[in-house]
């Protein structure tokens, strides 16, 4: 057994003793994860709020735009992005690339969690904000939409996770996250096992990380509110 686990020690050490660029691919998920979420979460709040517009046009474009990145695969729209594109005079680099594919992919996803949170606030909500003499912006902005963000704010995470994970093909296009660094040691040493376990355990923390973040921001918006759910008294 000892000999066991002396073996383990000395094949593991061959793997960090890659850690530099397991620092760098690391680090590089964490921006293009960071970079996609926020270009997710825009692209959710105008696609959802669409889909509920007066305006026909309007739900007709997002209606579009739901169904062509929902129903077409993320790593095909990310090799349009970066290989087809430049055809056409459109150049991005493969980080960018990643940022817009991943974004436009989740952000699609997104819009129907907003769209389910804004519907899910109570008729009265409504209502009371029409009472008001509120104008659309100011109802969004300061009565349906603080409502409604308790009840996205769980589906979110777990995109959010679904994020992270859709951000290792990437490495397809060039970008040097995880993956990419860890088929750069798979080559240099000959170890296929070592290096992908040690990422897989990266990937383990930097999700939990992320749970963590999301259950401190759902307490923060929860707290105090009383959630006017459409359908209940």
């Amino acid at each position: 057994a000892l000999y066991y686990y002396r073996a383990i020690f000395f094949i593991m050490k061959d793997v960090l003793a890659f850690y530099p660029i397991l620092i760098d691919g690391t680090i590089t998920t964490i921006i293009l994860t960071v970079l996609s979420a926020i270009l997710a979460l825009v692209i959710s709040f105008v696609v959802g709020l669409s889909r509920i517009s007066k305006f026909k046009m309007v739900r007709i474009s997002a209606i579009i735009y739901l169904e062509f990145f929902r129903g077409s695969s993320a790593l095909v729209q990310m090799f349009f992005i970066y290989f087809v594109l430049p055809m056409w005079g459109i150049y991005f680099d493969a980080l960018t690339a990643g940022v817009v594919a991943i974004g436009c992919n989740l952000g699609a996803y997104g819009s129907e969690v907003v769209r389910g949170g804004v519907l899910a606030v109570g008729k009265e909500q409504h209502e009371a904000s029409l009472a008001l003499n509120y104008p659309p912006y100011k109802r969004y902005r300061y009565v349906i939409i603080p409502q409604a963000i308790p009840v996205m704010i769980p589906t979110f995470g777990n995109l959010l996770i679904e994020l992270l994970k859709l951000t290792s093909v990437a490495s397809l296009i060039t970008i040097s996250d995880l993956t990419f660094m860890a088929h750069i040691i798979r080559v240099q040493t000959a170890l296929t096992l070592e290096p992908f376990l040690v990422i897989l355990v990266i990937y383990f923390i930097i999700a939990s990380i992320l749970v963590k973040i999301v259950d401190i921001i759902a307490k923060k918006f929860s707290k105090g509110r009383n959630i006017m759910i459409a359908g209940e008294n």
